[in-house]
């Protein structure tokens, strides 16, 4: 998970580059402009633009000796770019780069939910004619994208309500809804539709390779007021308080679920064990997930949750069960001396 901290740390370095790389044009420009018009002009503080000046000595070109930093002179509170180090030049792509960023301009475009995609295609069109790369053999296909996806994509981007059937993995159910599509996103790998489904009267998020069925309605799709998209910064499942809560201990070798599931509280028991307590969707779902991990795991409540396992798991067994064989009864034993000839009993063990 990244942390706030790390988020607004890397933006503040892609906007202090940004800066700097703007700032070598914009001095050569301005040959002995005082700091503090430059610093009013570039929209930070002169303490800033000073720092940014001083990272400036230290950047240049392979080698970095003394002809190849970026120099600079100062007149009191004057400054004049003396050697830029090519950065006053247009940049010119390589055919390697400018095809990694046709892929990567492609897989953006692909991916469900991108705003702005327009402006995406645009600058893919404009590095594609720059580099002599139109029609270029590349093809991009993300983990998710299926032609499921694809015929979900044009049918959201087409503005009609959808008529799907779905599998609801928490209920081990498949149901028929009308939804009014909000858009297509891509979280942890997967494809979802966001919609308003009018079934549940509420927003959710349908998964796409759960659609086993979808079909495009002649009237448009009409999303009330109240329909907001989700949060979904965090991931798609969201524990709250109204959620059911389990408690499971655990072993050693399924101490993985702490770290792929949310969990709200983690306890160390005898040994090696765990307790760990977790929300989920529902019980059943809870059922399903205990009856899929390994022996070390026991439920310790809630007791509805360890008596549907232990229901479900004597099923289990017992559709397994192999019925004893009956008993075949052995002929009796037979004295040669005593039967009468001709009897294929001694006949039999004679031959």
């Amino acid at each position: 998970m990244t942390r706030p901290a790390a988020r607004n740390g890397s933006r503040a370095s892609a906007d202090r580059l940004a800066r700097l790389l703007n700032l070598v044009p914009y001095l050569l420009a301005r040959p002995g402009i005082e700091i503090a018009e430059a610093a009013g002009d570039l929209g930070v503080t002169e303490r800033q633009l000073r720092e940014d000046l001083e990272l400036l000595w230290v950047c240049g070109l392979p080698g970095y000796g003394p002809g190849d930093l970026i120099d600079m002179a100062f007149d009191g509170d004057r400054v004049t770019i003396t050697y830029d180090a090519g950065i006053d030049r247009p940049l010119r792509l390589t055919p390697d780069e400018a095809l990694a960023l046709v892929v990567a301009l492609r897989m953006l475009a692909e991916t469900p939910g991108v705003a702005n995609r327009e402006a995406v295609e645009r600058a893919l069109a404009k590095i594609e004619a720059a580099g002599d790369l139109v029609g270029a053999p590349v093809a991009v296909r993300l983990p998710g994208d299926t032609p499921r996806v694809e015929a979900l994509r044009a049918a959201v981007e087409g503005g009609k309500a959808l008529r799907i059937t779905y599998y609801t993995a928490a209920r081990d159910e498949t149901t028929e809804r009308v939804i009014d599509p909000l858009r297509m996103l891509m979280v942890g790998g997967r494809a979802y539709v966001e919609a308003w489904c009018r079934r549940a009267e509420a927003v959710r998020l349908f998964r796409a390779d759960r659609i086993d069925a979808v079909t495009e309605l002649d009237e448009p799709a009409t999303v009330p007021p109240q329909a907001v998209p989700h949060d979904l910064t965090e991931g798609v499942f969201r524990p709250s308080a109204d959620l059911p809560l389990i408690t499971l201990r655990i072993g050693r070798g399924e101490r993985w679920i702490t770290e792929y599931y949310p969990c709200e509280r983690v306890e160390a028991g005898d040994g090696d064990q765990w307790l760990v307590s977790l929300r989920v969707t529902d019980l059943g779902w809870a059922r399903r997930f205990v009856l899929g991990l390994g022996p070390e795991v026991t439920v310790v409540a809630p007791v509805e949750l360890a008596e549907q396992v232990r229901a479900t798991a004597a099923a289990a067994l017992d559709a397994y069960a192999v019925p004893t064989p009956t008993a075949v009864p052995r002929p009796p034993e037979v004295d040669p001396q005593r039967a009468p000839s001709g009897d294929p009993a001694v006949a039999g063990r004679t031959q």
